[in-house]
């Protein structure tokens, strides 16, 4: 017997065609994406545009799959932190934060992560395997129903996972979220952080997408990255920032380098230093992110002082300086403190 198809995640074409299979009307996409990304529908009975004999048969042929919560904690800041399971078991975080005239949803797109980088709880997990776009739509979706207002205006793939080593289905699931018919979040106000894969960076630059990028840098030279990022060994430093200038030369885009503040480990006038020297000439802005401490780090975060004279030194050499403002520590929902609970 065959598995019932999962329809979240699936595109208009794709739904379109799953129906003339079925031999019904391709318009009849459209009315089970409006429900399923407009009206959060978990089942095909409240769908009462369709007739009841299509009702019944969609339910023996096909299934609408929902991540499952398992845990909830609110920050002091409001911040939230899902916990969600996956129909395989599998367990993800997202974080939900708010702040004035935005709500940005940081959603996972693997569970856990191959790359180990040594400042991040989530590579302490490993790597199970790579999300599908129904699950990683599912995150918004879910979170939009637990906190139902204000909207979900922008989505930041900086959650569990390394979106470019999941590409086909990230790109995937962007579509879908800047989709009319799906939940029509414009797509400047997405955001694809990647720790440096070059065939992805080189990929988005050629998608006819307005999505913005960030690449986590976090070291100005290829040894201390390499420390750091076990991946820089396989993507040099040198090799990134000449992929990041090429995307920015092809799509006129300002990207954005990520770069986490540890204490007496890359936070020096010495490094600020390089660091500057190391993007002259990029179209880019640095976002400064203090280290947020987690069970088992080595690492410490850098005093304000220390903060404030290293960003202070990188501005106005470099275009664009900002320095991001933790939000959610006291539940672990801080940048690199995602880690999801083994069921």
């Amino acid at each position: 017997m065959n598995a019932r198809k999962d329809l979240k995640g699936l595109n208009q074409k794709e739904l379109e065609t799953f129906f003339v299979d079925l031999k019904e009307s391709p318009y009849r996409a459209r009315q089970v994406m409006v429900r399923m990304y407009h009206h959060y529908a978990s089942g095909f009975a409240v769908m009462s545009d369709l007739s009841g004999a299509l009702r019944e048969k969609l339910g023996e042929v096909a299934v609408i799959s929902c991540l499952r919560e398992v845990g909830r904690r609110t920050a002091r800041d409001e911040t939230v932190k899902f916990l969600y399971e996956t129909g395989r078991g599998d367990r993800v975080e997202s974080v939900l934060m708010r702040e004035a005239g935005r709500t940005t949803l940081c959603l996972s797109s693997q569970v856990g992560c191959a790359l180990n980088c040594s400042f991040c709880s989530t590579g302490k997990m490993g790597f199970t395997r790579n999300l599908t776009a129904g699950e990683m739509v599912d995150q918004v979706i879910q979170a939009q129903k637990a906190r139902p207002e204000p909207k979900v205006t922008h989505v930041v793939f900086m959650g569990m996972g390394e979106p470019f080593l999941n590409y086909e289905e990230v790109l995937k699931t962007v579509r879908l979220l800047n989709a009319e018919l799906g939940l029509g979040i414009g797509a400047r106000k997405i955001t694809l952080s990647t720790a440096g894969i070059i065939p992805g960076i080189l990929k988005l630059a050629e998608e006819p997408l307005q999505v913005k990028l960030a690449v986590s840098l976090n070291a100005p030279t290829q040894g201390l990255r390499e420390k750091l990022m076990p991946i820089a060994r396989k993507h040099p430093l040198d090799k990134v920032i000449s992929a990041v200038r090429h995307y920015t030369e092809r799509t006129g885009k300002m990207m954005t380098f990520e770069y986490v503040l540890m204490e007496n480990v890359n936070d020096t006038l010495v490094h600020a230093k390089q660091l500057a020297d190391l993007v002259k000439g990029t179209h880019c802005k640095i976002n400064l992110i203090p280290f947020n401490p987690f069970p088992g780090s080595e690492y410490a975060r850098p005093s304000p002082e220390r903060v404030e004279r290293f960003r202070a030194y990188l501005y106005p050499r470099c275009p664009a300086v900002t320095l991001r403002a933790s939000k959610g520590r006291d539940i672990s929902a801080a940048c690199g403190q995602l880690r999801a609970e083994r069921g």
